[in-house]
C-alpha cells in the first residue's frame, strides 16, 4: 500500500459531512459484484457514522429494472450485468449493509443511477443548504464510484478528506493505485489520512 501523508492539514470543521459511498448489500453479499473487503472496512465506516450520525450521508447505486430502462452506453452495460438489475437481483440488495442502515435516520440517503452522486445536483444542493465545505469520504469501490464522488467533489470546490482505511475495492492492485492517485496526483486537493486522525480532529 502506498505511504500516506502524516495527518490532516487543518482540524476537521464541525459542519463537515461524512459521505459514505455505496456500502450496500449488493456489494457485500454473494453476488457477481461482491467486494471481499467490505466486511473488513464496514466496522471502520461504522465508527465514523457513530461519531456523527447526524452529519452522515449515504449514497446508493440503484440499477434499472431491466437493461431496456437504461440509456445510451448504459444499456449494453446492463445487458452484460443483467443479473444485477432490480428485476433479477431484487430490490432488497440495494439496501445499505445492516450494520450501517441503523444510522439512517438521522443519516440521509441519496440514490443515484450512475457512478457519480453529483449528476443531478440534488446532493450538492443539499450540502450547500447545510453550509458544508468539507467532506469525509468512505465506501465502495475506491476506483469506481468513490473515484467519481471524489473527483466531482474536487470540481465543486469541497475540501476532500479520504479515510484511507475505510475504503474498499474488489481488486487489490486497483485499490492501491487509487490511493496513490489521491495522495500524489491530487495531493493539493485531497487529504488521505486514517480514520483515527479524522475522529481525533472532528468534534462530536
Amino acid at each position: 500500500m502506498p505511504d500516506m501523508p502524516a495527518g490532516l492539514r487543518d482540524a476537521v470543521p464541525s459542519n463537515a459531512v461524512h459521505l459514505c459511498v455505496d456500502m450496500q448489500r449488493m456489494f457485500a453479499e454473494d453476488t457477481p459484484w461482491r467486494t471481499p473487503w467490505m466486511q473488513r472496512v464496514a466496522p471502520v465506516v461504522a465508527s465514523i457514522c457513530d461519531h456523527r450520525p447526524d452529519r452522515t450521508v449515504f449514497t446508493r447505486f440503484i440499477p434499472p429494472s431491466d437493461p431496456d430502462e437504461a440509456r445510451g452506453a448504459w444499456r449494453p452495460y446492463w445487458m452484460r450485468w443483467n443479473a444485477l438489475t432490480l428485476g433479477e437481483l431484487g430490490a432488497d440488495y440495494v439496501e445499505l449493509m445492516p450494520e450501517l442502515s441503523r444510522f439512517a435516520p438521522p443519516a440521509v440517503v441519496f440514490d443515484k443511477r450512475v457512478y457519480s452522486p453529483w449528476w443531478d445536483g440534488r446532493l450538492h444542493q443539499s450540502l450547500q443548504a447545510r453550509a458544508v465545505e468539507a467532506l469525509i469520504v468512505t465506501g465502495c469501490e475506491i476506483d469506481v464510484c468513490v473515484l467519481a464522488t471524489v473527483l466531482g467533489a474536487v470540481d465543486l470546490g469541497y475540501r476532500v478528506i479520504i479515510a484511507a482505511d475505510a475504503l474498499c475495492s474488489s481488486a487489490d492492485p486497483d485499490h492501491d493505485a487509487a490511493l496513490q492517485l489521491y495522495s500524489e496526483r491530487f495531493g493539493m486537493q485531497i487529504e488521505t489520512v486514517s480514520t483515527a486522525d479524522i475522529l481525533a480532529a472532528w468534534a462530536p
